[in-house]
């Protein structure tokens, strides 16, 4: 197995399936099954999830609203998403910890690194909600933190597309893919990976970013165990 302990991204956005908003439960059926499918390798499993589609704090500041209560409210979505996630988890015989930025009881506690550790230890799937607990920080930023946090071998960002191109595939059929990029040549490309501010972050403590096609039923374990079928950042 390549990678035994992982930060897992998804975005808001994959969980709305065919749907223009909300929660596609086929979709969280798919991703818990290949999420049981990592676990019962043995693979340790945190995950972090983005709240786009429920709120998007910068959306709510473009029409007016304040940064900082749109944040929050972004905060929360992420929430909503990550105990959808759990729920669906816990229907498919695994045991989870929700942990978050903002600790709401009775619903998760704080984030902490311990806390963390000690649950993926003992075979649970550790989801951590509410971003960074701080206005200003994306989803991208705090997964990054939190992969950093628990000493993740990699963040692998689960995405539609199946890696990182030299323009978007699914408007330019002649965009060719990356299967290895270095941190400085995502930068100098401006390839949009992560927000700078996450991406500096990896760079800076070495951790590797793994883009792969997460629709695709199997391809969360294809990549735990080291089948090349996405683009690593390095």
């Amino acid at each position: 197995m390549k990678y035994k302990r992982i930060l897992l991204k998804l975005s808001g956005e994959s969980l709305m399936g065919s749907q223009s908003y909300g929660i596609d439960p086929k979709m969280l059926e798919q991703y818990a099954a290949d999420i049981k499918g990592a676990v019962e390798r043995g693979c340790q499993v945190a995950i972090v999830i983005g709240g786009g589609n429920i709120f998007r704090g910068l959306s709510g500041a473009a029409t007016g609203m304040d940064r900082v209560q749109g944040d929050y409210m972004g905060m929360m979505a992420t929430l909503i998403n990550s105990m959808a996630l759990q729920a669906e988890l816990e229907k498919q015989g695994l045991k989870t910890e929700l942990l978050g930025g903002l600790a709401i009881e009775p619903i998760c506690k704080a984030m902490s690194r311990r806390r963390a550790k000690e649950a993926m230890a003992e075979g649970r799937v550790v989801l951590i909600g509410g971003g960074t607990g701080n206005p200003f920080f994306t989803t991208d930023t705090a997964s990054t933190l939190r992969a950093v946090e628990i000493e993740a071998d990699a963040i692998l960002k689960g995405t539609r597309v199946d890696g990182v191109y030299t323009a978007d595939p699914e408007k330019d059929p002649t965009a060719t893919k990356y299967q290895t990029l270095s941190y400085g040549e995502a930068l100098e490309k401006k390839l949009k990976i992560m927000d700078l501010t996450a991406f500096a972050l990896a760079e800076s403590n070495n951790l590797p970013i793994y883009v792969f096609d997460m629709n695709k039923p199997g391809n969360l374990l294809r990549v735990v165990e080291g089948e090349e079928i996405g683009t690593l950042v390095s």
